[in-house]
Order: structure tokens, then C-alpha cells, then sequence
């Protein structure tokens, strides 16, 4: 977990400062870098068995929760060219999990007891401390990292629901397999070709960082419980803070950190629940555990 929180973290720079230096549009740096990572992971998948993860009776559900994927990773892209701070736009996609409670309990229909949605609600506060709309300083482009957190809960939300019936391959080799086609799509109007063998090089170190940190989120997961590696995850603030420090000088504000401790309190409080809830019912059920992030 922490290879893929210092992997993201470089991903994130190197999209800022392909953007801001060379002036390539995020969704060419999205296209380009995710066409790499398949390449260079295309090994590790065939550990999973590609043909045997392929066989499914819900390809439409497949196709729709990559979908909801990658507009995340489009509207995060965009943030990053914007470009929104990067310790704001980490802080407020930690919120992800927040949105992904309000789905289970308006559109699952999941029993949410009162401390959970005190919970969420405590979280969605810290991220108004982050944003702070009030302010003159404020930018619509800020709720950027928001959109993208709602658009990866909405991605969980259909995990959440696949989960029950589909291996964890199976999500992972079509997650990786139909990015491509998608950002193709995407980045056709804005389509400009890379020039210059010093970006060229750059966007090649971000295609397998990605690699990198989705390979890295996999395994983590393979070995150990999601509740144990809920404290690592967090670690991408801080390493993203010093990375955007050290490459634009971004000092973050007091009210990240105070914005951000409530929503790391909230997501934690939320996670350890749902791991309890997932524990029971797989001690009644006796089925694997297949936590949301680790696809």
C-alpha cells in the first residue's frame, strides 16, 4: 500500500507538470499513461487467468462500473491540469467513501444506523473546511476531486454488488482490459501526439507507476485485511502534500489538516464498521472477503 501511495503520488505530479509545462491536455495524458500501464501489467494479468476471469453473465454491469471509473479518473486528470491544488484534491477524494455510505443506505437500500450517517456527515463537513465556498479565494474548479470521489463511490456501489457473485480477477481484468477503449473515446477531440522524447519519457514513468500502484493495490489486498491497510491508504496525503511541495512549492493551509482529520476519523470509523458488518456475514455465509478498493 505504501508503493502504490508513493506510485500515485508521482502519477499526480508528473500529469501536473505535463500540464503545465507542456500544455498536453488531460485526456491525452490519461489515454497515453493507462495504454502503458495495461502493457507493461499484461504479465501479471495472465497469473490471473485471462480467459477464465473473462467468462461472465454480467458484461453490461462490467462495462458500466469501468465507465464510472474512468470518468473518475478523467474529472481527477482534469483537476490535476487545472490545476487544483494537489493536497486539496487528494484531501477531498478521500471523501469517496462517504458517498459510497449514502449509496448503500438510498440506493442498496442497506440498513445505515444513526452513527454512520453522523459519521458521514462529519466527514462531508471536514471537506466544506477543505473547499471552503464561503471564501473569495474559492474556484469551482476545487469540487473537481469531489465529482470524481462521487464517481468512484458510484464505481464501489457496483463492486459492492458484483462482489457476491463475480471472483476478484474477473473485476480486475475487466477494469484494466476496457479502460483503454474508453479513454480513446475520450480523448479524441482534445487529441494532440506527444512531441518530444523528454515527454515522452515522462509519460512512459507514469504508465508504470500506474502499473505499479494498481499492482501494488492487488496484492496488498490478496495478503491482508482491508482494516489493516486502512491506516497505509491514508499515507497518500501525506506523501502527495510533499511531493506538491517539492515540485510547485504548494504549501497546504492549517485547515487541511484540520479538514482532513475529520474526514480520516469519519472513513475510519466507516471502514472498521463495514469490516465488522462483512465479518459477521461471512462467518454466517462462509464466503471470501472482497473489500471495495481493491479493484
Amino acid at each position: 500500500m505504501l508503493v502504490a501511495g508513493i506510485s500515485f503520488a508521482l502519477v499526480n505530479i508528473l500529469a501536473q507538470w505535463l500540464s503545465i509545462h507542456y500544455g498536453l491536455s488531460s485526456t491525452t495524458i490519461t489515454f497515453v499513461q493507462y495504454a502503458i500501464a495495461l502493457v507493461v501489467i499484461l504479465p501479471c494479468l495472465k497469473g490471473l487467468g485471462i480467459r477464465r476471469s473473462l467468462r461472465t453473465q454480467k458484461l453490461g454491469w462490467h462495462i458500466f462500473r469501468v465507465f464510472l471509473s474512468v470518468i473518475g479518473i478523467q474529472l481527477w486528470m482534469w483537476a490535476l491540469a487545472y490545476p487544483v491544488p494537489i493536497w486539496q484534491g487528494i484531501a477531498l477524494l478521500m471523501i469517496s467513501p462517504l458517498f459510497t455510505t449514502l449509496g448503500c443506505g438510498l440506493i442498496l437500500k442497506e440498513h445505515v444506523g444513526s452513527a454512520r450517517w453522523i459519521a458521514t456527515l462529519t466527514g462531508f463537513i471536514g471537506a466544506m473546511i477543505i473547499l471552503e465556498p464561503w471564501s473569495d479565494a474559492f474556484r469551482w474548479a476545487a469540487l473537481l476531486p469531489v465529482c470524481a470521489a462521487f464517481f468512484w463511490a458510484c464505481y464501489s456501489l457496483i463492486v459492492k454488488k458484483l462482489s457476491s457473485d463475480e471472483p476478484p480477477s474477473t473485476m480486475v481484468i475487466y477494469l484494466l482490459i476496457l479502460i483503454t477503449p474508453f479513454n480513446i473515446v475520450i480523448s479524441i477531440p482534445e487529441w494532440k501526439m506527444p512531441q518530444g522524447i523528454e515527454v515522452w519519457c515522462l509519460l512512459f514513468l507514469a504508465g508504470v507507476s500506474t502499473a505499479l500502484a494498481q499492482w501494488s493495490i492487488v496484492k496488498a489486498y490478496s495478503i491482508v485485511e482491508a482494516s489493516f491497510l486502512q491506516p497505509f491508504d491514508h499515507a497518500k496525503l501525506p506523501l502527495n502534500i510533499i511531493a506538491g511541495w517539492m515540485m510547485f512549492g504548494w504549501a497546504p493551509p492549517g485547515r487541511l489538516w484540520i479538514g482532513a482529520t475529520i474526514i480520516i476519523v469519519s472513513v475510519v470509523f466507516i471502514t472498521h464498521w463495514e469490516a465488522k458488518k462483512t465479518q459477521q456475514t461471512q462467518n454466517h455465509l462462509n464466503k471470501p472477503y472482497l473489500p471495495d478498493s481493491a479493484i
